[in-house]
């Protein structure tokens, strides 16, 4: 077994240990825990393939957003897919609401996001989202954002507080001003998270320095890079 396999293998154990302690701190004190799958892309057009980090930026975007809401406990990425990986119930990046369901109940969660994002050659592109309640297993609000490709941080934005109002969470309060995130380094973001999830160490960091050297102040991109360092 190489280094990179066995720090992915203690990863995944650590991050199936970490999840239903925090969902059961979290119940305990009455708190709504949420959980967001990866994203389908949906885009269209040549270069539709190029956006596939979104998959992955998305709901990290979109959890950091939600965090932000001391009154529910939104669970970490590295988590979530530690479950998907673990039960490889996601073929193709599709993720439908019976998957959603499944790895709600295994996580042990109140509510599921997933959905689908669209990007198109001019420079447009709309977030479809799918919030499902685990106990009953039904859709229990859908959101749609549209915008053009730059402002795709303020769409999270919106997103993130539209979804916490149609789930009937606790008010959000106030939020921290929205990085103004060019698309093609958001896409590099979720290519770095793909990476981690591969085991592609290097890889990762090198695409986390590209997205610092542009944008020094992004805070998940210097957490995500310090825990790489770190292990």
């Amino acid at each position: 077994m190489t280094r990179t396999v066995r720090f992915v293998s203690l990863a995944a154990a650590v991050a199936g240990l970490v999840a239903p302690l925090a969902v059961a701190q979290a119940q305990k004190e009455g708190m709504p825990t949420v959980a967001i799958m990866q994203f389908t892309n949906g885009s269209f057009g040549k270069d539709a393939r190029d956006y596939d980090g979104l998959s992955k930026g998305i709901p990290a975007m979109l959890i950091t957003d939600m965090s932000v809401n001391p009154s529910i406990r939104v669970l970490e990425r590295d988590q979530v897919q530690h479950l998907v990986d673990e039960q490889k119930l996601v073929t193709g990046g599709q993720v439908d609401q019976a998957t959603a369901v499944k790895i709600g109940k295994l996580l042990g969660v109140h509510h599921m996001i997933f959905g689908v994002f669209m990007t198109d050659p001019r420079g447009n592109f709309r977030i479809d989202a799918r919030a499902v309640d685990v106990e009953s297993g039904l859709i229990e609000h859908v959101e749609r954002v549209d915008d053009k490709a730059d402002n795709i941080m303020t769409g999270i934005g919106t997103l993130s507080s539209k979804l916490n109002r149609g789930m009937h969470l606790p008010t959000m309060g106030m939020t921290a001003p929205t990085p103004k995130l060019p698309m093609r380094v958001a896409v590099m973001y979720g290519k770095a998270l793909d990476m981690i999830d591969h085991g592609e160490k290097g890889k990762a960091l090198e695409l986390f320095n590209a997205v610092l050297t542009e944008f020094p102040d992004y805070q998940p991109a210097n957490a995500e890079k310090a825990k790489l360092k770190g292990t």
